[in-house]
């Protein structure tokens, strides 16, 4: 930072990015747009997306990682919520293992999930909408 040099750049294929965020492991980056993708980098092996996903009808306008867990999560602008298996391996030639676990209705109204967080030791899943809720998600 102190040299302002960029040292990276990341090309998405996407028309505009919503939110991202960084692995707790620093080596992969997760991002949403409102073209209704999800893009995972592998900041070792390229600057283009690793895996682009597809899963919403409408933009994606929040992504998260848990920061002990393996999982990620998506929410659109259509209120769904998206939650995503994502492990990424010590071993370097080892691609990060990315699954679909679960579709959830999570808000009503025009523009659906605002933001999402992950608590930060539970797997629990706090997402807020433009229906005026704070809503908890947990495994039960």
């Amino acid at each position: 930072l102190q040299k302002q040099a960029m040292a990276k750049k990341l090309i998405g294929g996407f028309k505009w990015m919503s939110s991202f965020d960084i692995h707790p492991g620093g080596d992969n980056i997760v991002c949403s747009a409102f073209d209704r993708r999800i893009s995972w980098f592998d900041m070792d092996l390229s600057s283009k997306p690793y895996k682009t996903m597809r899963y919403n009808n409408t933009g994606l306008r929040s992504v998260a990682f848990h920061k002990r867990l393996p999982l990620f999560a998506a929410g659109g602008e259509d209120g769904m919520l998206y939650i995503f298996h994502g492990m990424v391996y010590n071993d370097l030639m080892q691609n990060p293992f990315i699954v679909p676990l679960k579709r959830i209705h999570a808000h009503k109204g025009a523009e659906g999930v605002m933001d999402l967080i992950f608590h930060p030791t539970q797997p629990w899943l706090f997402t807020c909408g433009v229906d005026n809720t704070i809503r908890c998600f947990t495994e039960h």
